[in-house]
């Protein structure tokens, strides 16, 4: 392997490790996952509220902005200290850093609904749920998507740096290749990856936030 040049090392390397790449891949994308699902299930609904409750927004929304402001290598370091190594340690950091572009979003998406819409929806005698399921949230569900979709991609990133706490993913490949003597081609094959997942993920989630864009014409 030695003789080969860098892409002849990475395609041998993945021929070769096919399938623990794949797995690494699948793990460090169900990480992500899971740490923005959680957070989204946290974060909508304390959007709402707050919504309708504004007084509350700066307060909440300023303690998120200062999670988002810890380096994401101390966070992890700080709750590893209570959750152990492993992959709990990087959901809740996850978790911890989506609150603040979903809850955000969602903050401004419910407040960018037109008035005299709601007085219309008002006049026709919807109640306070009806309203909130067929007026507001298809109306900010777009603005709600960006902020998972920039969640989403910012856990990616996290979940890499995940692996020196043991949890595994794309991390561990570069962290191989880090240690190796001639590691560039196994950086590569983790990184590359990451970076594609990352891409691909913001290109699907921004195609679904244009559908749901509302037509204005």
């Amino acid at each position: 392997m030695k003789d080969l040049n860098v892409w002849e090392q990475f395609f041998y390397y993945l021929r070769t490790n096919g399938v623990y790449v794949w797995q690494q891949f699948s793990r460090h994308f169900l990480i992500a996952i899971y740490g923005v699902l959680f957070a989204a299930i946290i974060a909508i609904p304390l959007g709402i509220w707050l919504s309708r409750h504004k007084k509350m927004a700066p307060a909440l929304i300023t303690l998120a902005n200062i999670i988002q402001t810890i380096p994401s290598l101390a966070m992890l370091s700080i709750i590893m200290l209570g959750l152990g190594l492993g992959v709990n340690t990087v959901i809740a950091t996850i978790f911890l850093y989506s609150l603040l572009p979903i809850l955000k979003n969602t903050y401004t998406g419910m407040n960018q609904v037109d008035g005299d819409i709601l007085d219309a929806a008002r006049g026709m005698g919807m109640t306070r749920w009806q309203r909130l399921k067929m007026v507001e949230l298809p109306l900010s569900i777009s603005v709600i998507m960006a902020g998972i979709r920039n969640a989403l991609v910012i856990a990616i990133g996290i979940t890499a740096i995940g692996s020196f706490v043991g949890a595994g993913g794309l991390g561990d490949i570069i962290i191989r290749g880090t240690n190796a003597t001639d590691g560039t081609a196994i950086i590569l094959v983790g990184a590359l990856p990451t970076a594609l997942m990352a891409i691909c993920t913001d290109l699907f989630l921004g195609m679904i936030e244009r559908k749901l864009t509302p037509n204005k014409n």
